[in-house]
């Protein structure tokens, strides 16, 4: 890391809120319980996502202490192994255990750099190497004393600090405002087709007002199938997707591999759900693609908009999923998602709501274009900033 000093994350903070080991008692509803599942290095801040809660009592007891505003949380087991978010002020959230916020200690080091270096591609191999389970990843807090950061004098880290810091805190706007933007939308689908629905709309299903396509996965074992430039999508995709649109996929395919799957390449815009583990995250494709077994892929040939069946689905999730069975992962097959019962309004209601919400799903995709951007600045402005290879003029 250049000529930089190195010191150890152990020396850099002053406190360290701990209740790793100890699950707590949950409620069903309460304060939010923040796991791993909840911290990113894609965002800034936690995301609440398939939240646990505690009572009061045990907020006050039962922990041995909590997050302040400016703390770093970093994850210490499992996938998320390594990841590192900002505690927001307020905090209106407790940690779970397999993670520890870092106090830092501002005298030694300037906060929002450790966050950086914390996040930089070196000090993250750092973690991973650090692990100790050898079966499910696991880093030792008492390991702080060995996971070696970079350590410049203090203006330079203040200015890399500020850089990180700004684009993140631009991406987080993106994010904040397109979280609005959805819940705008589906507040008005409810308004619109749920509150003030009309007993003379037509009964139907969803086979009436779309059409549905299944994927299949070319043969893994036919290396002249993969490493193709034709984009190839599993839900996974969409479940680590920061977002509603997705630009790109994990996974290419050849020519070849393609005219193994039966469904063909799928138009931009086609309206994708997973059908399997976990049922129901929805996406929109913004690239031709191919799809594997794990989707149901939505097709608006017959009129409707992606917009509303995107919100229909949303709105509907518990029933999709009460359709969803399966002895070894819970799946919905096309035929029975295809039998799921709705009202569907008149063309002239239907093409009124397009106008109120299209400007808005475009914003998100405009918004979500944005962000994808500066993620790619700030993280490759990142290790070339600890490396030294850019000088921070300060």
């Amino acid at each position: 890391m250049s000529e930089w000093k190195e010191i150890p994350l152990s020396k850099t903070t002053k406190f360290i809120v701990d209740n790793r080991g100890k699950t707590a008692p949950t409620e069903l509803t309460g304060i939010p319980l923040i796991a791993t599942n909840c911290i990113s290095n894609n965002n800034l801040y936690p995301i609440y996502e398939n939240l646990r809660y505690v009572s009061s009592d045990t907020y006050e007891t039962w922990f041995r202490s909590h997050p302040q505003p400016g703390d770093i949380i970093l994850t210490l087991k499992g996938s998320q192994n390594g990841a590192v978010c900002l505690v927001p002020n307020p905090v209106d959230f407790v940690i779970a255990q397999d993670m520890v916020a870092l106090r830092v200690d501002e005298n030694v080091i300037d906060r929002l750099f450790l966050f950086a270096t914390l996040r930089s591609p070196e000090v993250q191999a750092q973690i991973k190497n650090l692990d100790v389970s050898g079966v499910i990843p696991h880093l030792k807090k008492s390991d702080f004393d060995k996971l070696l950061l970079p350590y410049p004098d203090r203006k330079v880290q203040e200015s890399i600090g500020q850089i990180y810091i700004s684009l993140s805190n631009k991406i987080d706007l993106l994010h904040r405002q397109n979280a609005t933007l959805e819940k705008m939308a589906e507040t008005l689908f409810r308004q619109w087709f749920v509150e003030e629905a009309k007993e003379e709309w037509e009964n139907g299903t969803l086979d009436d007002i779309l059409s549905v396509k299944g994927g299949t996965t070319p043969s893994t074992s036919e290396p002249d199938y993969w490493n193709g430039t034709i984009h190839w999508t599993s839900p996974r995709d969409i479940t680590n997707l920061n977002g509603i649109y997705l630009f790109d996929t994990e996974r290419k395919i050849t020519e070849l591999g393609l005219s193994k799957i039966s469904s063909g390449l799928l138009p931009k815009a086609t309206l994708l759900m997973s059908s399997r583990a976990p049922v129901g995250v929805l996406a929109f494709a913004e690239i031709p693609l191919a799809i594997n077994q794990g989707y149901i892929a939505i097709l608006d040939n017959k009129g409707v908009s992606k917009e509303f069946i995107y919100l229909w689905l949303k709105t509907n999730i518990d029933v999709v999923h009460s359709f969803s069975n399966g002895s070894t992962f819970m799946e919905i097959s096309k035929s029975a998602f295809k039998t799921l019962q709705l009202q569907i309004p008149p063309k002239k209601i239907l093409d009124d709501f397009q106008i109120v919400v299209k400007p808005m799903f475009d914003k998100i995709k405009s918004n979500q274009t944005q962000i994808r951007t500066l993620t790619t600045l700030r993280d490759t402005l990142l290790p070339k900033l600890m490396s030294g290879e850019l000088r921070v003029k300060i």
